[in-house]
């Protein structure tokens, strides 16, 4: 299955009764395997999980943490950027060059980097006096 497929057919599976606004992540990993995540949105509003964060806990969980390539997906008239937190997210696991696919459900996509949406990236080179 391509990224694009899995990360389409996991957006099925959001839970997002308040903004109706679903979004799929999928991400494969160094050794290959595709890890996917939905929205899941929480009455508390600000207390939902981004599709970004879902599909990276996957990977985690399964005992992974090198990723090699991102495709997110939404209903959406131009492609879907992460937000700020996922963006932060992504490059925990992701070198700069891992390319990311940004995509809607009418197809249009844009092609980026995980160091493009992130420039400037808080990382561990920041932690070496602590």
């Amino acid at each position: 299955m391509s990224l694009k497929d899995a990360a389409l057919a996991v957006r099925k599976n959001a839970h997002a009764p308040y903004s109706n606004f679903q979004v799929g992540a999928a991400l494969r990993t160094a050794s290959g395997n595709i890890y996917v995540g939905c929205n899941v949105e929480n009455v508390a509003y600000p207390e939902g999980t981004c599709a970004e964060a879902g599909a990276i806990a996957a990977m985690v969980a399964a005992g992974e943490r090198d990723l090699a390539e991102v495709y997110v997906v939404a209903d959406c008239p131009t492609p879907i950027p992460p937000c700020g937190g996922c963006r932060q997210k992504l490059k925990e696991f992701g070198a700069g060059e891992v390319k990311v696919t940004l995509g809607t459900t009418d197809g249009a996509e844009t092609e980026t980097t995980i160091g493009a949406l992130l420039p400037g990236a808080f990382d561990q080179g920041h932690m070496e006096r602590s």
